[in-house]
């Protein structure tokens, strides 16, 4: 079994790593999430939120929620609560002040939390996302099967996370761009060295399309899907409980 891809290389738990490093992040993460992803990522999770809607959530569990943009969008499902959880403390803080300048705290909270031991009773939510979190947990089956466990039956989970684009030239551009653009512009900003070389790292390592279907199925999940999106630089993945 291969070693976990972590941010810092260290002896401590993958877990404890992806906490400091988002600790480390949190106060430019959002600067730097615009600037990288040119935008696109706010129409990923549009097209997220489409699937969302269809299913009429009222209260959705934003899954490693981080400052807290995509707990904001899932509003546009017609949902009257989201509750996010993250296990880095100064992402939520961040998140915090987003949604107090936005009039949202009375819809959405922000909790400190662990993707393997959710502490909420089964059957709670009536959807769940995560949003280019799901390669950051530690243990991968135990987080999904979490997730499916304070579902209602019937609910979704909706999943993005980043891929690998397969074709001729976006393969070759977007290697040279993760690898080594991204790293050094999110050095440059960030001042953390690790963290957006560790993001190519991930996202190399994650079982992505089939792959990863599969760990959505083994959790209990049905009807599972797959789209990549933008040339298979994005994925993203539904199921039902």
């Amino acid at each position: 079994m291969s070693e976990p891809v972590t941010p810092y290389k260290t002896s401590a738990s993958k877990k404890e790593e992806v906490r400091s490093m988002f600790d480390n992040i949190a106060g430019k993460y959002d600067f730097l999430n615009r600037i990288l992803s040119l935008r696109i990522d706010v129409a990923w999770r549009n097209r997220a939120v489409r699937i969302l809607k269809t299913y009429k959530p009222v209260h959705v569990l934003d899954v490693a929620c981080g400052t807290g943009d995509f707990s904001i969008a899932a509003l546009k499902s017609g949902a009257k609560q989201v509750t996010g959880v993250d296990i880095s403390e100064n992402m939520l803080a961040s998140g915090r002040k987003k949604l107090a300048a936005k009039g949202l705290t009375d819809k959405i909270q922000l909790l400190t939390g662990d993707s393997e031991q959710l502490q909420f009773e089964n059957d709670r939510f009536d959807a769940a996302t995560v949003a280019f979190g799901v390669r950051n947990f530690e243990h991968l089956d135990k987080g999904l099967q979490e997730m499916y466990r304070v579902l209602k039956p019937g609910a979704p989970i909706v999943v993005l996370e980043f891929s690998k684009p397969k074709s001729f030239p976006v393969k070759q551009l977007y290697h040279v761009y993760f690898s080594t653009i991204l790293p050094a512009i999110g050095r440059l900003i960030s001042g953390d060295p690790r963290a957006y070389t560790y993001l190519f790292e991930s996202v190399s390592a994650f079982p992505e399309g089939e792959q990863f279907l599969q760990h959505l199925r083994n959790a209990g999940f049905k009807s599972c899907k797959v789209n990549r999106l933008t040339f298979g630089i994005c994925s993203l993945y539904s199921a039902e409980k």
